[in-house]
C-alpha cells in the first residue's frame, strides 16, 4: 500500500477511502489474496487463490467475493468452461489516501488496516531471519536491511519517493512473470519515509 505514486500510476491505483473498505481489507487472507493478484496481474479461480490465502477453495471464494463487493477485485472473463469465476485485480495496487481531518471511525479503520499491514512485513523480515542460515550464500549476500536517517524537506522526500520508486518499478513482479530471468525469486522490498521527530 502506497499514499503517493506517479501520476501514470496512479490511473491504475485504487484509491480507498471509506472505513468499511479499509476494515474488509484488514484481514490477512485478503492482503494475501489481493497482494497477489496486484502484484502478478494474472487471472484466478478460488481453487488457484486458495494456496496463495492458505485457506480452502470455498473460504477463498468467500473472500473474492468481499474484495469484488468492495471494488478492490473484480471478474475477469472467463475460461470457457463456465464452471468456475475467474477474478483479477480491479487496479496494480491499491492507494490508501490517509484522512488528514477524518472522522475517528475513519482513522481506526486506517489505523486497523496499517497494523495488519505492518505485521505482514514484520513476519516476512522475522521468516528471512529465520531462515537465512540455511539460505545460498548470494542470497544472503544480496539481501539487506537498511535503516538510514536523512534530513530532508519535504520538497526532497517527494523527489526521493519518485525516484526509489522509478528504480524499483522495471524490476515489480507483475512486468516479469510472463519470462522471468533465471534464479530470480519474488523478493520483498519494504520502503517507508516519514518523519521521525
Amino acid at each position: 500500500m502506497t499514499t503517493d505514486r506517479p501520476a501514470a500510476d496512479r490511473q491504475q491505483w485504487v484509491t480507498i477511502t471509506d472505513p468499511q473498505v479499509m476494515r474488509a481489507l484488514a484481514h490477512p487472507a485478503r492482503q494475501a489474496i489481493l497482494e497477489h493478484l496486484t502484484s502478478t496481474g494474472t487471472d484466478v479461480t478460488a481453487t488457484e487463490c486458495a494456496e496463495v490465502s492458505g485457506l480452502s477453495p470455498s473460504a477463498t471464494s468467500y473472500h473474492l467475493r468481499e474484495l469484488a463487493r468492495f471494488g478492490l477485485i473484480k471478474e475477469a472473463p472467463g475460461r470457457g468452461d463456465g464452471r468456475e469465476r475467474v477474478w483479477r485485480a480491479a487496479g496494480t495496487g491499491i492507494r490508501m489516501a490517509p484522512g488528514r481531518d477524518a472522522e475517528p471511525e475513519q482513522r481506526a479503520a486506517e489505523r486497523a488496516l496499517i497494523d495488519v499491514l505492518l505485521a505482514r512485513e514484520h513476519d516476512r523480515v522475522a521468516s528471512w531471519f529465520d531462515r537465512e542460515p540455511s539460505e545460498p550464500r548470494e542470497w544472503r549476500d544480496a539481501s539487506t536491511a537498511l535503516d538510514v536517517i536523512l534530513l530532508l524537506t519535504a520538497a526532497e522526500l517527494a523527489t526521493l519517493n519518485e525516484a526509489v520508486y522509478e528504480l524499483l518499478e522495471p524490476y515489480k513482479r507483475r512486468h516479469r512473470v510472463a519470462d522471468p530471468p533465471p534464479g530470480s525469486r519474488v523478493v520483498s522490498v519494504q520502503y517507508r519515509a516519514m518523519p521521525i521527530d
